[in-house]
């Protein structure tokens, strides 16, 4: 009987305050979090790739609901930097855990704690004041001994690294068991604040990001082999062409193609200019669609010497 009574005295339950913050999930490869956040979402967001290492940039979903907006915020991968980008990208995923308001560990049910894991929670308990949730991935995997002693091994680490777990919480996103219990749970965490986003978005990646990423797709397809990584693409500047009438407009977009080395120029471009111009042709089409306007777009090809090791190059090319 208490809780009913409770229920009906108190009519400002019906006026709870409105919640909307930031969410990260972290966790080694293969620990679901992309999967996670497509099944919180509802919607495919995170760019899943099969080459790791592709989410550079912040892709975010968001989760909206009457009485909270919780946004996904994806974070490339930590792990043990090899150049200075591998460095420069654990300082991207250090800034977002401390910026975030929870933080989700996605750790797999069938599989034991490992020294990645660990790696990654003696890092999260040095971020203090953010509350951290352990996720328990892939449920639908193991029997329920299996799982409890996993549940226990995760509240031991917490213990060991002298923190305190806000929640565990075990789901499948697969078989989408608890996923919106999980949701339940991260809302609680979040400030008070109303909607940060308008309610149609789902994700909310800068639009010059997504134009660089699209220029950067047309230039790596077909020459891959030969310059897999030694690309950069930076948008200058997206204006609106001034002077034309309101239903005729024209966005121009300027942006700089960047390799490495001289030699590969000529890979970018082609005989004759045909490959740039090809570039332009095909990401200009997607430019279109993405941004729902005719696009004018004015490519350069730049060397910017070995910029995935120098620092100056590493801050202009945004990273």
């Amino acid at each position: 009987m208490g809780a009913m009574s409770a229920r009906t005295s108190s009519p400002e339950t019906a006026e709870a305050p409105h919640r909307a913050g930031f969410a990260c999930f972290v966790g080694r490869p293969n620990a679901g979090k992309s999967t996670l956040t497509n099944a919180l979402v509802g919607q495919k967001v995170a760019i899943t790739s099969n080459r790791p290492q592709t989410t550079r940039h912040t892709v975010r979903g968001i989760v909206h609901r009457p009485e909270a907006q919780l946004i996904l915020v994806d974070t490339p991968g930590l792990h043990k930097p090899r150049t200075l980008l591998g460095e420069r990208l654990n300082d991207v995923v250090r800034t977002t855990w401390s910026e975030v308001d929870v933080i989700g560990f996605c750790l797999p049910a069938d599989q034991k704690l490992g020294p990645g894991d660990r790696f990654i929670a003696k890092e999260l308990a040095g971020i203090k004041k953010t509350p951290k949730v352990a996720v328990v991935t892939k449920t639908d995997l193991v029997d329920s001994k299996t799982l409890a002693e996993q549940l226990i091994a995760i509240d031991q680490l917490g213990k060991e690294l002298g923190f305190e777990w806000a929640e565990i919480v075990p789901v499948s996103a697969v078989g989408d068991q608890q996923v919106g219990l999980l949701a339940d749970l991260l809302v609680p965490l979040l400030p008070e604040s109303p909607p940060l986003y308008p309610e149609g978005d789902l994700t909310d990646e800068p639009e010059m990001v997504m134009v660089a990423e699209l220029i950067r797709e047309a230039a790596l397809e077909g020459v891959r082999d030969e310059l897999p990584h030694s690309i950069a693409v930076v948008v200058e500047e997206m204006l609106p062409r001034e002077d034309r009438p309101a239903d005729k407009p024209l966005l121009d977009i300027h942006a700089n193609v960047y390799i490495e080395r001289p030699s590969q120029k000529g890979i970018i471009i082609g005989p004759k200019g045909q490959r740039l111009k090809e570039v332009g042709t095909k990401s200009r089409k997607h430019i279109e669609a993405l941004l729902g306007t005719p696009v004018f777009l004015d490519l350069h090809v730049k060397v910017a010497k070995d910029w995935q090791r120098d620092p100056k190059q590493l801050r202009k090319l945004g990273f």
